[in-house]
């Protein structure tokens, strides 16, 4: 239990502090940098595979086309979920990109209903009811609604049907998606680095070391939290994941000095609201599971 939060915590924590990664790469164009991180990601996951052998599973998908196809779907949702997340770093939108983080459960919650044909509880309804209130409330205080927070929410949702229904483990399907995007990726980052206008080989040692730390920096968090999944249980996980979201607004706001307060302090606290409520029904309902099981 005391190791798994340690790598729960581990994994939140490197998530949450990634806006300090990407402003990094402030001049390297957000397509730019999500190529790179697909490469270096793909190299870098291929050699822990390497040295583990965990190469097996890819006989067995040779004879799933199906399972391909889901796969590289959520490969594409996975990428576009990068894309939108470095342009809101770079554009200085951190506190946004927290709030897509924070609608991410709720957005689960739907899916659940809309797709799987789930079947929501009272504290669930009300929980959905509450986020929905704040972000219509941000919507009416910006004029527009907070698309790079819920295009963030539902990219990864999705993203995460995509995974539930196609299964594999955390290093292999990120191994498995950036090898069935490489024959569009590969082609692309070449042809923008040999015509001069990549960010890698300008000379800028520097900003080439923080280009390849993309991988690492991609697959660690995964490594991580995978560990703490399998030493905690579902609830204990969903309560530490809002350590991450929580880091990048402290970060947007603190040291990026994004805009935070007043009125619009008010939708995230509806947000906030039903994210407690949505964790109190969780925590409930495994702690009755748990009491029954021992009676």
């Amino acid at each position: 239990m005391h190791s798994g939060i340690g790598y729960a915590l581990g994994a939140f924590v490197l998530w949450g502090l990634m806006p300090l990664y990407f402003r990094q790469l402030a001049a390297v164009p957000a397509l730019e940098v999500v190529l790179h991180r697909s490469v270096w990601s793909l190299l870098f996951v291929l050699g822990l595979l390497a040295a583990l052998r965990r190469f097996g599973w890819l006989r067995e998908l040779a004879a799933q086309p199906r399972r391909l196809g889901l796969f590289l779907l959520s490969a594409l949702l996975l990428s576009g979920n990068w894309l939108v997340y470095v342009y809101a770093v770079q554009s200085g939108q951190v506190v946004q990109a927290s709030l897509g983080y924070f609608i991410n459960p709720i957005v689960n919650v739907l899916l659940g209903v809309l797709v799987l044909h789930e079947r929501l509880r009272p504290l669930q309804w009300a929980a959905v009811v509450l986020a929905g209130l704040g972000v219509l409330w941000l919507t009416v205080l910006a004029g527009q609604p907070p698309w790079i927070a819920l295009l963030l929410a539902i990219s990864f949702g999705l993203y995460g049907l995509m995974r539930k229904t196609a299964t594999l483990g955390s290093l292999e399907g990120l191994a498995l998606e950036t090898m069935l995007l490489a024959p569009l990726v590969l082609p692309l980052l070449a042809w923008w680095t040999l015509r001069g206008g990549g960010a890698m080989g300008r000379g800028d040692l520097g900003l080439d070391l923080w280009l390849l730390l993309a991988g690492p920096l991609t697959a660690l968090p995964l490594l991580l939290f995978t560990a703490g999944a399998r030493r905690l249980p579902l609830a204990t996980i969903g309560l530490l994941q809002y350590i991450s979201p929580t880091i990048q607004l402290g970060l947007g706001v603190w040291l990026f000095g994004e805009p935070f307060g007043g009125a619009r302090l008010a939708g995230f606290v509806l947000i906030w609201a039903a994210l407690a409520l949505y964790s109190a029904d969780g925590w409930w309902r495994l702690r009755y599971a748990t009491v029954r099981s021992r009676t």
